[in-house]
């Protein structure tokens, strides 16, 4: 009989977490901690109660006899053994803990007998006799140093202690599993499990935690330590215990046989609400101590082939690209997480109307706080995203902050040390893209005493003196260039009076390559027309926004929400020489004296989509000045230049923020638009029109491998940024070419006021 059921003569039990109870012609039913499962039939009633671990399978069959005929008993006791339900019967120290592996899906009676033992190693002044008495209550075997464990336990005080970059070189190097753990605290920490050659390894994870503990690096630096800042310790025993035996709970799991996709995570439990999460570790590809430490290197040096790329529509406020924003976050929401992520949340900004849909992302990297005194908010302080829907807006604000992730300096990026004059023609000289004023230069120390940040003049470029070049390619002559990396990535280069910097002009994020690159280049475009238009002060015409809202039935609702907030809202149009449309949407308080005088920008190929995007900007100001009052107080923030200019200056002071009504306002149909269904058509497009205007397009591929968003950076020698920078070329030309000007601004009657966005 034995051998018609595949068991031996052991006595034969329900696994340890299943309870029966039979209901007399209904079922038989199986009770576990998680569910109850009901097996109908004869058969299964007549059997469940022989199943309680007294019988072998042959007295169980011939018990069963009594009321079944023999073939049926044999093949329904053949269906329990099949479905996992049935087990052999031993004695067993533990019967609690063989339930708890039976209900892992693990052999009960098997999951602890002769499993590996386990090294506790302590961090950091975590109790190592405490975590080796509970490692054995719950009946693991503590090795110590010389014998092997079939995985190390290593518990610590912070995630980001130095001691676990060598606790990690020896794991690698032996190629032993290791757990990490912080069961200290007022949220503890348990996981990764780290598996030498597969997955992730510390230094992957301690990347991440660095991202988001920035502002601790002046302090870092001002204490002259690299060590984490040291924390009080804020917690209960009662918390403490709870993370201690998390960590023994998931060592014994592991070492059981049971495997699940959340080993590969951080477990965070808040002691204080009591909510926990699983946040996702990955590996990083170009990780230099698990990976390919030269894979950012190589994908900079390659040439930049650009591909087809239909667009995808997306309804109401299509922005021609390669991804829907509902496929962008399914894609990479993940990026979203407060332990592991890129970014470490993604939320509305609570200051503004109910109307408008802003989203904030975390700190600007743009901005990198290199003293104290830098930690301090302000107007961009922060990553933001900006859209018709929620949903738009969060992926804007999503693609903002990956996009100032990987435009920082990383240290893997490739570079040249050499001067300017040594490299010759292939060097893009700096003042081709900072276009400061020799004046600027001269002045800059009283200029920069004035100044935000923003507007800083360093010293002027010494080309006798080595800095480090990366490459970049050129879409319009199809070869390399080389740009100082300092103008390429944030924080690289050090921060000398010398050092040219870079900003966030150009940098973009896109579902593709050249979506990425358009948008880069698109912005560009905005803020170059917008330079023009600001600091010359010239008079533009009006965007028929009634023309507009027959199309764009978003439009309307728009500015009825403006309207309830006593706000007048109008739209300029800025379109320069190379006729991609360019809008600046503008908005001042008519029910106090400060009007509080918003704008905001967009360039587009389709002018539909340059307004929304300058109407949408516009909404990313609102949050600041929405709860102002008459008195000058309910203002976000006072920084200097903004809460200036919103308390002081109106449209009267300044008319150029007028329309110019002796010029007929601009409709839908008042660019030469052409409409095409992929990106990298337009993306040729516009190299075509910038290569006519005598203009380089530089590209350099910024993307991250771990992250696989694309993110470009685009330069365009010669196009102005809306900062203050006031060197001779465009900014003095283009307007009389235009026509807006007989003759070019002198530089001292160019307008004073920096612009603060």
């Amino acid at each position: 009989m034995s051998r018609g059921t595949g068991v031996g003569e052991m006595p034969l039990g329900f696994k340890r977490h299943l309870r029966s109870a039979v209901v007399p012609g209904e079922a038989a039913y199986l009770v576990s901690p998680r569910a109850v499962t009901a097996v109908r039939g004869r058969p299964a009633e007549v059997l469940a109660p022989l199943l309680d671990g007294s019988r072998t399978c042959a007295q169980i069959v011939a018990e069963a006899a009594r009321e079944l005929p023999q073939e049926q008993a044999v093949l329904a006791l053949r269906r329990f053994i099949a479905a996992g339900l049935v087990r052999t019967v031993g004695e067993s120290a533990d019967e609690a803990a063989e339930a708890y592996w039976d209900l892992a899906g693990l052999d009960g009676g098997r999951a602890g007998e002769g499993a590996a033992g386990v090294r506790v190693l302590a961090l950091g002044g975590v109790d190592a006799g405490a975590a080796e008495e509970a490692c054995r209550r719950s009946g693991l075997r503590v090795v110590g140093e010389g014998e092997e464990a079939g995985l190390t336990l290593v518990l610590c005080a912070d995630y980001l202690d130095p001691e676990l970059a060598e606790v990690d070189a020896r794991q690698r190097a032996a190629g032993r599993p290791w757990l990490l753990a912080r069961p200290v605290g007022a949220e503890p920490w348990t996981g990764p499990v780290f598996r030498p050659g597969q997955g992730a390894c510390w230094h992957c994870v301690a990347t991440r935690l660095r991202g988001h503990r920035r502002s601790e690096l002046p302090l870092q630096q001002a204490l002259g330590t690299a060590a984490p800042l040291a924390r009080a310790e804020a917690s209960l025993d009662a918390g403490r215990a709870v993370g201690l035996h998390t960590a023994v709970l998931e060592a014994a799991k592991w070492l059981a046989g049971y495997r699940y996709e959340g080993q590969d995570g951080i477990h965070a439990l808040d002691t204080l609400t009591l909510r926990g999460g699983l946040h996702p570790v990955v590996r990083r590809p170009q990780c230099p101590e698990c990976g390919d430490g030269g894979l950012v290197a190589g994908r900079v040096r390659r040439p930049v082939e650009l591909s087809a790329q239909p667009k995808r529509p997306e309804g109401e406020g299509n922005g021609h690209r390669a991804l829907t924003s509902r496929q962008m976050l399914d894609k990479y929401g993940h990026l979203i997480d407060a332990v592991t992520g890129i970014v470490k949340d993604v939320r509305r900004d609570p200051r503004g109307p109910a109307f408008v849909h802003s989203y904030v992302s975390g700190h600007n990297l743009a901005l990198a706080p290199e003293t104290l005194g830098g930690l301090r908010a302000g107007l961009r302080a922060l990553s933001g995203g900006k859209g018709l829907t929620a949903e738009q807006a969060k992926v804007s604000a999503l693609c903002e902050a990956v996009e100032r992730y990987s435009g920082s300096w990383h240290g893997d990026e490739p570079s040249l040390r050499a001067s300017y004059r040594e490299l010759g023609p292939v060097a893009v000289h700096p003042a081709e893209i900072q276009l400061h004023d020799e004046r600027q230069y001269r002045d800059r120390e009283r200029w920069n005493a004035a100044h935000s940040a923003f507007h800083h003049v360093p010293e002027k470029f010494d080309e006798d003196e080595p800095v480090d070049w990366t490459p970049v390619w050129s879409l319009t002559a199809g070869r390399q260039r080389l740009v100082p990396t300092s103008l390429l990535y944030f924080s690289a280069g050090g921060d000398g009076p010398r050092v040219p910097r870079a900003d966030s002009n150009g940098n973009a994020a896109g579902g593709t390559l050249e979506d990425a690159i358009l948008q880069g280049f698109l912005e560009l475009v905005e803020r170059d027309a917008v330079a023009l238009w600001w600091y010359n002060r010239t008079r533009q015409p009006a965007v028929d926004l009634d023309a507009f809202g027959a199309s764009e039935p978003w439009l309307g609702r728009l500015r009825e929400d403006y309207r309830s907030i006593h706000r007048e809202v109008w739209v300029l149009d800025l379109t320069a020489d190379l006729g991609i449309p360019v809008m600046a949407a503008l908005s001042r308080r008519t029910d106090k004296p400060a009007e509080d005088v918003l704008f905001g920008f967009g360039a587009h190929l389709d002018p539909g989509v340059a307004l929304r995007r300058a109407m949408t900007e516009m909404g990313q100001l609102l949050p600041a000045v929405a709860d102002a009052r008459a008195d000058g107080t309910g203002y976000a923030l006072r920084d200097e230049e903004p809460y200036t200019w919103w308390t002081t200056e109106t449209v009267a002071r300044q008319p150029y923020l007028l329309p110019d009504r002796t010029q007929p306002a601009r409709g839908p149909g008042g660019w030469a638009y052409t409409p095409r269904t992929d990106l990298k058509e337009d993306l040729d497009a516009v190299v075509e029109l910038a290569r006519g205007r005598g203009l380089e397009v530089l590209v350099l591929d910024q993307t991250r491998p771990d992250l696989g968003l694309p993110v470009a950076k685009v330069i365009v020698p010669g196009l102005r940024h809306f900062w203050a920078r006031f060197g001779p070329g465009r900014l003095y030309d283009v307007p009389v070419a235009l026509g807006r000007l007989e003759r070019p601004t002198a530089f001292e009657n160019l307008n004073p006021i920096p612009l603060f966005v």
